[in-house]
C-alpha cells in the first residue's frame, strides 16, 4: 500500500493536519495522482507543495488565469479562512484519488526509529526461523529413524 502504488504513478502522503476533515482525517494516507492542471475546477482538492517545502492538501475555491499562466486560492475544509496566497500550477502534485485512514500513524512509525527497527529487526528472525525450521523431507526422515 506504500510502495506498490508507485509503480502506477500513484504517491502516498501521510494527512499531518485536521485542516481537510471530514474528507481527509488526521493519521490518513492520500493517494495522490499526477494531473492535468488546466482541467482543474473549484472545488476540487489538490496536493501541492507550499514554497516552504510542505506538502498540503487543501481544496480549491478559485482558479486564477493570468493570460497562459494558472493559479489557484485554495482552503482546507475545516479551515475558517482560505489559505494565503496562491498556489501556482507549477506546484500542484496532483489530485487525490482515495484515502485510507490511521494507514498513516502505521507508515511513520515504521518509517522512524523505534518502528524501523522492529520491522528490520522482526523481519530478519523470521527469515533465519525460516532457514533453521526443518523441512518436511527432513521431518519425515527424522520421523522414520524414531520408529527404528
Amino acid at each position: 500500500m506504500l510502495v506498490g502504488v508507485r509503480l502506477f504513478g500513484i504517491t502516498p502522503y501521510t494527512v499531518l493536519s485536521g485542516s481537510m476533515e471530514p474528507e481527509y482525517k488526521t493519521g490518513s494516507i492520500v493517494y495522490v495522482e499526477k494531473t492535468d492542471t488546466s482541467l482543474l475546477k473549484a472545488g476540487d482538492c489538490i496536493t501541492f507543495r507550499q514554497a516552504s517545502g510542505l506538502v498540503v492538501t487543501h481544496r480549491i475555491t478559485e482558479v486564477v488565469k493570468n493570460g497562459t499562466d494558472i493559479a489557484f486560492k485554495t482552503k482546507g475544509d475545516a479551515n475558517s479562512v482560505p489559505d494565503e496566497g496562491q498556489v501556482p500550477a507549477l506546484y500542484v502534485i496532483g489530485k487525490p484519488l482515495f484515502s485510507v485512514p490511521y494507514l498513516g500513524y502505521v507508515a511513520n512509525f515504521v518509517q522512524n526509529p523505534p518502528g524501523l527497527y522492529i520491522v528490520v529487526g522482526g523481519t530478519l528472525i523470521l527469515l533465519l526461523l525460516s532457514f533453521l525450521s526443518p523441512t518436511n523431507e527432513e521431518e519425515k526422515e527424522n520421523k522414520a529413524n524414531e520408529g527404528n
